[in-house]
């Protein structure tokens, strides 16, 4: 159980110190609804990093027919392929997420902070005044379609069913790991319910901090969990 939250501690942090959430979610509180979309936003994100863990240690179990103690090659693959793309996705996120980070950083409204990210569906760009049902779905889309986020928690399902844990410690180790993955939306969210307006200087402060800082050592945790997924894929061929 131990070296399975060792594991799980870098891809915690690869969500936790998620800039696009975080630029999503200040633009989101500069609407009409503010604390209704807020908690709408928190939960979408909640559900999509609940989903995606549950989804991956679900399809990882369901296909599991390995001997106890033994990893199957298609696992090993897997965990290749995702090791490679973060690899990629960190020399990405050095080179040319900056752009991005700064378009969010300086919009004043859910329009400019949607088309500050492509990856969002073009529906969702063309929103101007958020309501909670679809803030929510910018909260789930943000988690979803961002593929770094996506993959952190998929590579924690491959983790959860590669460990095989008593179901009690499964969900209490899930129930951290997906913890700690909301806590950069709940903080802000908890922030506008208990002061307002009044919180939004220091949410626009924190917004610009992160756009400056959080590029290069994003990119840095990207490449430690890419080289720790390809270091352990490798292990399995041989």
């Amino acid at each position: 159980m131990g070296e399975l939250i060792a594991g799980l501690v870098p891809l915690a942090f690869g969500i936790l110190l998620s800039p696009l959430a975080y630029m999503a979610l200040v633009a989101v509180l500069l609407s009409r609804l503010a604390r209704v979309n807020g908690i709408a936003f928190l939960l979408g994100w909640g559900i999509g990093v609940v989903g995606v863990l549950a989804v991956s240690i679900w399809l990882f179990g369901a296909f599991d027919a390995h001997p106890l103690g033994e990893s199957p090659l298609w696992m090993t693959v897997v965990r290749l392929v995702l090791g490679a793309f973060l690899v990629a996705a960190a020399v990405w996120v050095y080179r040319r997420g900056a752009k991005h980070l700064k378009a969010m950083a300086v919009a004043n409204s859910p329009r400019e902070v949607a088309a500050a990210a492509p990856q969002l569906p073009g529906w969702l760009q063309a929103v101007d005044r958020f309501n909670p049902f679809r803030a929510a779905l910018l909260g789930l889309g943000i988690f979803v379609l961002n593929p770094v986020d996506a993959t952190c928690a998929i590579i924690a399902g491959l983790d959860f069913v590669l460990t095989d844990l008593p179901d009690a410690e499964t969900i209490a180790i899930a129930t951290g790991f997906t913890v700690l993955g909301v806590l950069p939306i709940a903080i802000p969210v908890v922030l506008i319910l208990l002061q307002g307006a009044k919180a939004q200087p220091f949410l626009n402060r924190t917004r610009g901090w992160i756009a400056t800082h959080t590029g290069v050592l994003n990119a840095a945790l990207l490449l430690v969990i890419g080289v720790l997924q390809l270091q352990k894929g490798i292990s399995g061929l041989f």
